[in-house]
């Protein structure tokens, strides 16, 4: 295990109650390309931070049509990193949907503000991905690019998960102190 990954598993973030259900929906446009991506990762990285089993890790898109396919492109990008997106199935927001989660990651701004406008009572739980390491930094979709297009993307992706983990963390617990004083 990477010392930073060791580093945030002991750090102040690190609490007694990780053993609650975490669930983290991102969201892109089409939920063929970055989102899918982030998922993959995400639970990856969950599994070797060797966190409990619990997390919830799904993905949507704010114009995605159901039933899709993640973009060949994006597949190939995922399993040269060692992770299978080849069975994904692309899903829409919905009010239901996002019930169901404790925190929702968006790619770019306009996700971030498509869901506060179309579904307000959600605010408080939406943030950009990026902005979880102090940054407001849009995630550029590849669809259309090329391949290399693809990997950048995914490299992106990984890096802000990596360095806002602990970001993450920190929102969930918040979001459950809120949710048990009400």
């Amino acid at each position: 295990m990477a010392a930073g990954i060791v580093g945030i598993a002991r750090s102040s973030v690190w609490t007694a109650n990780m053993s609650k259900k975490r669930a983290i929906l991102f969201v892109c446009t089409a939920n063929q390309c970055r989102s899918p991506m982030a998922e993959a990762m995400m639970k990856d990285y969950i599994t070797r931070m060797d966190l409990p089993t619990n997390w919830v890790v799904q993905s949507a898109g704010t114009w995605a049509e159901s039933g899709h396919p993640a973009t060949p492109s994006g597949v190939k990008a995922m399993a040269q990193r060692g992770l299978d997106t080849s069975s994904h199935q692309s899903q829409t927001i919905t009010k239901d949907l996002l019930n169901q989660f404790d925190l929702i990651l968006t790619m770019e701004s306009g996700h971030k503000e498509a869901i506060q406008i179309e579904f307000p009572e959600f605010s408080k739980k939406v943030f950009m991905l990026s902005e979880m390491s102090g940054a407001a930094i849009n995630i550029e979709d590849p669809i259309g690019g090329t391949f290399e297009d693809y990997l950048n993307t995914a490299n992106e992706i990984d890096e802000w998960i990596r360095n806002g983990f602990p970001g993450i963390l920190e929102i969930l617990e918040e979001t459950e102190h809120e949710q048990s004083a009400d």
